[in-house]
């Protein structure tokens, strides 16, 4: 993605034992949220013009299997905060803020009458996107937002209510139960990412030569500072720079994890960070994003798979 590598504070090895120390992931739902135009279609680097024009979709990415990343059934809230997590920005009450998702997918907001939010249907799989506002604008001076999503059973306050205060939630959403996903609204000024790539190591030897393939349609788990988690894919998009990437964008200052797992199509070997080797099997590579970091920075992950 035009953007330039830059080396990274990266700590693998103990890796697992941080997450294991500071969140557990054992309630969060399972698949990917993500934000996109009211069509399901994507927006290049996740920058949108207008809040208007952000909803969330869930489940398969664009061009994406229906199985590929599907969620839990059941009734989910959403919510949207700026990137710290500490201020809330969405202005109606949680049970206005619903979705249902069945067979992986969002199919209806699920709301009361008279709240719900607008619904559109997206290009690829027929599933409903839900409009993000209301919603005040971002006191993040580069415009970045974080939307959660979590089962409603996992929501930890009234849900006839704006805000909340509960220890260890953030406005209602306990982070280790949530989905996140970070997105931008103007202005053109770039933010980091961290790009996971793998590729089948014909050769053996867990480094990349020019005829061994790059994969598409696998995944990893991202862990943002917050504790939130998401599902990225590996993909190919030219028109919006995606290089067979499961890519996450806009992100923020502090440590964020991506795990890695074995999976068909993929049996985990070298793993690399900026082209440094680090472990060899499936793993948690710990990426530390510092505050004054160069916006234009990706921080690469390349994966062997056999």
């Amino acid at each position: 993605m035009s953007k330039t590598k830059a080396g990274i504070i990266v700590c693998v090895a103990a890796a697992s034992m941080l997450m294991a120390a500071t969140t557990t992931l054992a309630k969060a739902p399972s698949g990917a949220i993500f934000t996109t135009l009211p069509d399901g279609s994507e927006v290049n680097f996740n920058i949108y013009s207008r809040t208007e024009d952000v909803y969330i979709d869930g489940g398969p990415g664009p061009n994406a299997p229906q199985t590929a990343a599907g969620l839990d059934d059941g009734v989910y809230l959403f919510m949207v905060t700026d990137p710290s997590g500490k201020k809330l920005l969405s202005t109606d009450a949680a049970q206005c803020r619903q979705f249902t998702v069945t067979n992986g997918v969002i199919t209806g907001t699920g709301a009361p009458a008279g709240c719900a939010h607008k619904t559109r249907l997206d290009v690829d799989h027929g599933a409903t996107t839900v409009q993000l506002l209301p919603l005040n604008d971002t006191p993040n001076p580069g415009g970045v937002y974080k939307v959660w999503a979590t089962l409603a059973s996992n929501y930890v306050c009234p849900l006839n209510k704006v805000e909340c205060t509960v220890k260890g939630a953030k406005h209602g959403f306990v982070p280790a139960d949530s989905k996140t996903d970070n997105f931008k609204v103007k202005g053109t000024q770039a933010h980091p990412e961290i790009d996971t790539r793998f590729f089948s190591d014909i050769n053996g030897d867990g480094h990349r030569q020019d005829n061994e393939p790059w994969i598409d349609g696998l995944s990893v788990t991202w862990t943002d500072p917050l504790g939130g988690s998401n599902v990225k894919l590996s993909y190919l998009d030219l028109a919006l720079n995606v290089n067979h990437e499961a890519h996450v964008e806009q992100v923020e200052s502090g440590t964020h994890f991506i795990r890695i797992d074995d999976q068909a199509g993929c049996t985990v070997g070298l793993v690399h960070l900026d082209n440094v080797d680090q472990l060899v099997g499936p793993q948690t590579v710990a990426v530390t994003v510092p505050t004054n970091v160069d916006p234009n920075r990706t921080y690469f992950i390349d994966v062997a798979c056999s």
